[in-house]
This record gives structure tokens, sequence and C-alpha cells, in this order.
């Protein structure tokens, strides 16, 4: 009788700490959607929609782009594979991101704009 006392009560306990875990992680507030880590930029889409016709402009210079990023989604950006639309570089050497500006387009047709760093407002 003992022994299922214990069991019932190890469930119990192991259940409210599952409980609380999950209630901890899933409130827990998701990181910035646009990171400037060592050489490269990371723009995540943590909405719940797709986002089409994904433009990032870094230093008003230097833009990549592409189709579609997934909700979840990640966009890892090398910044010395970075060019300007005269094909110069990123320096990572002299040059240092203090803007990063994201335009897309979400799934239901709504614009999508996130901007990082120095907006000069």
């Amino acid at each position: 009788m003992r022994t299922l006392a214990t069991l019932t009560l190890t469930a119990l306990v192991a259940g409210v700490i599952a409980v609380a875990l999950k209630s901890h992680w899933s409130e827990r507030p998701a990181g910035e959607p646009i990171r400037v880590e060592s050489q490269r930029v990371i723009v995540e889409n943590q909405t719940a929609r797709a986002w089409q016709g994904v433009s990032v402009t870094i230093n008003a210079y230097y833009r990549a782009t592409k189709p579609a990023l997934e909700p979840g989604g990640r966009l890892d950006l090398p910044l010395p594979n970075l060019e300007t639309w005269l094909g110069h570089r990123f320096d990572v050497a002299r040059e240092h991101v203090s803007r990063v500006e994201v335009h897309a387009t979400d799934a239901s047709g709504k614009p999508v704009s996130i901007d990082w760093g120095d907006t000069g407002r």
C-alpha cells in the first residue's frame, strides 16, 4: 500500500513539474526577429504566416533577397557575402552593421516591415 501511495505521489509531482515547465517555455518571449551575431545577420519569421518576396537591406547599401520565408524559418546572411548593387562586398574589417531593414508580404497580402538598429527617427 505504501508503494502505491509513493508511486501516485511521484506521478502527481512529475505531472505538476511538466505542466509548470511547459507553461514557462510556452510563455517565454521569442528572441528578436533580427539579430547581428559575429559576422552574420539573422532574420527569423516569428509570425504564424509565410512571408513572400523577402528583402533585407543592411546599412542602406547591402541587400539580400529570398523568395519566401516560412513561419519559424530563418534567413542566415554572412556579412562577407553581401554586395551593393555595384558589386562592392561588405568589409567586416572596416564596416559594422548599424541598421537592418526587412520588408516582405505575408500570406494574407499584408506588408511586413521590421527595422533593427539606428532607424534615424
